[in-house]
């Protein structure tokens, strides 16, 4: 890794484009007013990975309870070869890349498959994105990265000006982290349809998706025995008593996480430990929440075979390969765009 991640900017294989300009506070304080001003309240989970909450995310991921991130990664280390030699990806381009660890099994499969491999990676944080350019130029020697900083539309919109990106040949692009179960089904279908619309006919997407499976594990990967998902959560109202001068108290809150077997998700919330008043400096609110009011933070959604199938017809894709953990726990769906 570059000891400066800016570093990372100076090489010729790299570079990194903003493709967004984006007023976070202004963001901020539009979702607050829009979701925890009324009842029933609720805020977006883009809020919870200030540095505090991006390092205890790590750390929920190394929990016992929470298969996600191991079983996908897993599969991605056990099928890589098979995923990009079905794909004949020359390009791989990863939405909400992050620290991109598990993507270098594919990076891995596709450097032994071309000489010159060619990574274009997104996420909305520029420190994350050189960070994580800077370690991959240094294991994968012929490597080109490029990093678009923003959002996923903003990404794919601006895929078609990172050089080489149409010209390269096929394209993978990737999914991944079932994070399309952050979505509500109409936007998740909408940012498939979008993908898919940004697809050259031999381009593949790969979707990594969380399965359907019994309650109890369901629940305890949200709720694990050493609280670390619970001072996730919390950390929520943190990043609001910094932000926006508010004056949450965490003691207040406590941590909940059901299975809601009628939409087949996971709701985070926070519930009020008592009746209590919040202020807020910016904008200047009173909120009076009472005792057991709920606010919700995060929606994962566990999808049913029956329900993959609605959303990829909805956004006009279509299965090609797919690679299962043990009892369908996980999955990893190779998808090509269908015949407009």
């Amino acid at each position: 890794m570059f000891a400066d991640p800016s570093a990372a900017r100076l090489t010729p294989r790299y570079s990194r484009r903003v493709v967004e300009e984006r007023d976070a506070h202004a963001e901020l304080l539009a979702d607050f007013r829009a979701g925890m001003l009324e009842s029933p309240r609720s805020l977006p989970p883009k809020y919870f990975y200030d540095a505090r909450g991006s390092q205890l995310f790590d750390a929920i991921c190394d929990t016992p309870e929470y298969y996600p991130t191991r079983l996908e990664a897993e599969l991605l280390e056990r099928h890589a070869g098979a995923i990009m030699e079905a794909s004949g990806a020359r390009t791989l381009f990863e939405l909400g890349s992050g620290t991109s660890r598990k993507t270098e099994y594919l990076l891995e499969a596709l450097a032994g498959r071309v000489a010159q491999p060619h990574y274009v990676a997104n996420d909305v944080c520029g420190e994350i994105l050189d960070e994580a350019g800077g370690r991959l130029l240094q294991r994968f020697e012929q490597l080109q990265v490029d990093s678009l900083c923003g959002d996923y539309a903003a990404a794919l919109t601006h895929l078609a000006d990172v050089s080489g990106a149409q010209a390269d040949g096929p394209r993978l692009f990737a999914f991944l982290g079932s994070s399309l179960g952050n979505f509500e089904d109409a936007e998740a279908g909408d940012l498939l349809r979008r993908i898919r619309e940004t697809m050259n006919p031999e381009d593949r997407l790969l979707l990594g998706l969380d399965r359907i499976k019994p309650r109890p594990v369901l629940e305890s990967a949200y709720n694990d025995e050493a609280g670390v998902t619970a001072a996730f959560n919390l950390n929520l109202l943190a990043v609001l008593n910094t932000e926006l001068g508010a004056d949450f108290d965490l003691e207040g809150f406590e941590h909940r996480a059901p299975f809601v077997e009628a939409q087949s998700r996971i709701e985070m919330h926070l519930v009020s430990r008592r009746d209590q008043v919040v202020h807020v400096s910016e904008p200047e609110a009173r909120l009076q929440i009472a005792e057991g009011e709920v606010i919700r933070t995060e929606i994962s959604r566990k999808f049913s075979r029956d329900a993959v199938d609605r959303l990829l017809a909805v956004a006009g894709l279509e299965h090609e390969a797919e690679w299962s953990a043990p009892e369908d726990w996980y999955s990893l769906f190779l998808l090509r765009p269908g015949v407009a």
